[in-house]
């Protein structure tokens, strides 16, 4: 579970309203989520879609510049205020910004192109931050995507209270926390109208890194249940020692300065549906997979792709991704050779340490910027794939 918090992350901040597309009236906003995380069925987003709107909404072509802004998700009566980094298409040339540890290449507040080949939602990992995979976004955002990296309210590099307090609402919380982000991007007329759609509603997908990638994979139709972190620890310690050090799966180090938790509950109640119904595609890195449950899993229908680092010390991947890719159906698994957990994330321009050790090391060998570069456009490829088959699926028959 990812772990890239520094006191020294800040950045600019652009979060003024994108300007109005010129085409804000043709596609249709997606349903928002009612107050059990669920849409309604697919039925009614597919008559929505049906009519001349869904032929006015194609893929627009490779981007060769990118934009970035932020924006804040207003909180609301059960939820935190929620920071998001958006990268997109723009006909602006970039610039290098360090942003704390990390930096974005993109030109900053730039006009967006008028149509989004998708909106491709990113949730990074446990104490992360939103601009900690800038190089996966930005590649995306070449190929005409839209990607709303969100900043996960406590949960980041700058608080990280949601697992020290309760890790069993940890996980129902995540994923809603990322739902509520679609839904602000969904209602904003400067920003859905320019998502294309076709028969199979708004192209959608969401991408993850460790808990991320639990949390994806929960958009896309996994369930949680707290019970099995209990009883996988009690087996299997000393094979996913790392992992079964995290949170409350174990009692904490005897040298950690934090608040010491109770142990996690063997039992739990049964979690509700975390699915989002409006995801059409999940991209698993180095995902959590010990919580989800076997019959949830065996049950995802959307195009799912697990990406798992063969030396991953943190999250073993036989307990983990490998697992997910195995218990999914038709589930990709790209087996990354001589990689750690970190291989995902960009190299931060200064030392975090994690349980796993400094978030900038990798295995003599691997070289992670040129993997990343490489990454990037496979994804794409899987994105562009998972929709037209998406599409195909839901067209009039």
């Amino acid at each position: 579970m990812d772990t890239d918090r520094t006191s020294t992350l800040s950045r600019p901040s652009s979060s003024r309203r994108l300007p109005a597309p010129p085409e804000a009236a043709c596609l249709p906003h997606a349903r928002p989520h009612d107050a059990a995380g669920r849409s309604g069925p697919r039925a009614v987003l597919a008559a929505l879609l049906v009519g001349a709107c869904v032929a006015v909404a194609p893929a627009p072509a490779a981007s060769a510049e990118v934009g970035w802004r932020s924006l804040t998700v207003p909180p609301a009566a059960d939820a935190d205020a929620t920071q998001v980094a958006l990268w997109y298409p723009t006909a602006v040339p970039g610039r290098t910004t360090p942003m704390g540890p990390f930096e974005v290449r993109a030109a900053i507040g730039a006009p967006p192109g008028p149509r989004f080949a998708g909106l491709a939602l990113f949730s990074h990992g446990t104490g992360g931050s939103e601009l900690g995979h800038a190089r996966l976004a930005e590649a995306l955002a070449r190929r005409g995507w839209l990607v709303a990296a969100l900043r996960h309210p406590r949960d980041n590099w700058e608080d990280a209270s949601l697992l020290a307090r309760s890790p069993e609402r940890y996980f129902e919380v995540r994923p809603r926390q990322a739902s509520r982000v679609l839904d602000a991007l969904l209602a904003d007329p400067a920003i859905a109208p320019r998502i294309a759609a076709d028969a199979g509603g708004p192209r959608i997908a969401a991408i993850g890194h460790s808990a991320g990638g639990y949390t994806v994979l929960a958009l896309a139709g996994a369930r949680p249940d707290a019970a099995r972190i209990v009883a996988h620890c009690r087996e299997h310690r000393a094979e996913d020692p790392l992992f079964c050090a995290t949170g409350r799966a174990a009692p904490p180090a005897a040298t950690s300065g934090a608040p010491a938790p109770a142990p996690m509950q063997a039992s739990t109640p049964a979690s509700p549906d975390l699915g989002d119904r409006r995801v059409r595609a999940a991209v698993a890195l180095a995902p959590v997979g010990v919580v989800l449950d076997d019959a949830s899993l065996a049950s995802i229908r959307v195009p799912v792709a697990v990406h798992v680092p063969a030396l991953d010390r943190w999250l073993a991947p036989r307990f983990h991704g490998a697992r997910l890719a195995a218990a999914i159906p038709g589930a990709v698994l790209e087996t990354v050779p001589n990689a750690w957990h970190f291989a995902f994330l960009d190299t931060p321009s200064m030392p975090i340490q994690s349980p796993d050790g400094d978030l900038r090391a990798d295995p003599p060998g691997f070289d992670r910027a040129a993997y990343i570069a490489a990454l990037g456009p496979r994804i794409a490829d899987f994105l562009e794939a998972a929709m037209a088959r998406t599409a195909a699926a839901a067209a009039p028959r």
